[in-house]
């Protein structure tokens, strides 16, 4: 029978053994390890029993600070986790797939607004046929290109180089009252009256000259940049035409152009602008080579308005140069008077417009 110290040593001693051999397997301890323990119990039972208890107590320090480390260090480490950025509500567009259930409010798109269009006003142009009231006689050596009314007596401008003149006449009876002749190399053209003073063009001269009224006296001369066609004044500015579609306006005194129009019938431009006479706000002007007298208005250019004058005379032999061309106006009278190059007549003239005859 074996004593209770004896049997606790026994026990105790084995139980040492195969803690101490768990502890080194579960260490990671060897073989070789493992045999020294054993060689080291079978020592005197004693020292070893000592010495066990003294090993665990080592062992079991060692582990538990192995432990500790080894819970630490298998914990996860903690990131701090950045505060969250909300996310946007997405723009809705149009082709956008809308949940029924949730759909926003959409704000509506404001339709766009045409441009306004400025609509130009239509001019209105009148076409007018004639009443004649009075022939006159003319000189048929007289091959006019002005013509201008005072009191009783008209002054004509007649063209052609080397037969151009600048005459007073009496209306009643178309007698040459006085005449001046240019020189040869003058083509004379249009004329006006500015007070006492008449304003004479030449064709392609680019000189324009001055008279005395009464004495037809010369008094004076200008130069102009272009040809010398048409020419009138309207009590404030020359008006003077030069074949093209363009008419300009000049100082009375310094003859300094001052402004231009462009003479349109709608969109079309009314060239060969030729003989003018302004009458109550509006020029009058012959067109080269037809038969009818564009009425003008003198702040845009716009024609307003036509004379027909087709049939009024018929030239014998059919003289292309024989054209309708010279116009005056006796304000006082309100009589206007029309004639053409080397006509017999002076024709008195009345019109009104197409639709009221």
């Amino acid at each position: 029978m074996i004593s209770t110290p004896i049997l606790w040593s026994k026990t105790h001693l084995r139980f040492s053994q195969h803690l101490s051999v768990s502890l080194y397997c579960f260490l990671g301890f060897s073989v070789e390890h493992i045999r020294v323990v054993n060689v080291l119990v079978n020592m005197d039972r004693r020292v070893i029993s000592v010495a066990t208890i003294i090993a665990a107590l080592v062992i079991i320090g060692i582990v538990s600070i192995v432990l500790a480390n080894y819970t630490q260090s298998s914990q996860p480490t903690l990131t701090p986790t950045p505060a969250s950025t909300p996310t946007p509500t997405p723009t809705i567009t149009p082709n956008s797939t809308i949940n029924p259930t949730t759909s926003p409010v959409a704000t509506p798109t404001p339709t766009p607004q045409p441009t306004p269009i400025a609509i130009p006003t239509k001019n209105t142009v009148i076409e007018y046929t004639y009443t004649i009231v009075k022939i006159f006689p003319h000189d048929t050596t007289a091959f006019t290109q002005g013509l201008v009314y005072d009191n009783g007596i008209l002054f004509e401008s007649t063209g052609k180089y080397g037969e151009s003149t600048l005459r007073r006449v009496d209306l009643e009876t178309g007698q040459v009252l006085t005449q001046i002749k240019l020189a040869k190399t003058y083509f004379a053209e249009g004329l006006a009256l500015v007070d006492d003073r008449l304003i004479q063009l030449t064709w392609q001269n680019k000189v324009s000259f001055i008279y005395n009224k009464d004495s037809l006296a010369q008094t004076g001369n200008f130069t102009i940049n272009t040809e010398g066609w048409g020419l009138t004044y309207d009590g404030t500015h020359l008006i003077m035409s030069d074949g093209t579609a363009n008419i300009c306006f000049l100082d009375p005194t310094t003859y300094q152009k001052t402004g231009e129009i462009v003479v349109k019938d709608g969109d079309t431009a009314i060239i060969n602008i030729n003989e003018l006479e302004y009458i109550n706000g509006s020029v009058y002007a012959n067109i080269w080579l037809q038969q009818r007298i564009a009425i003008i208005d003198p702040k845009n250019g716009l024609v307003t308005g036509w004379i027909d004058l087709d049939g009024i005379y018929q030239p014998q032999n059919d003289d292309n140069d024989s054209v309708l061309n010279g116009i005056a106006y006796d304000k006082a009278g309100n009589r206007l008077f029309i004639t053409g190059k080397n006509w017999p007549y002076i024709y008195e003239i009345k019109i009104q417009p197409k639709n009221n005859t």
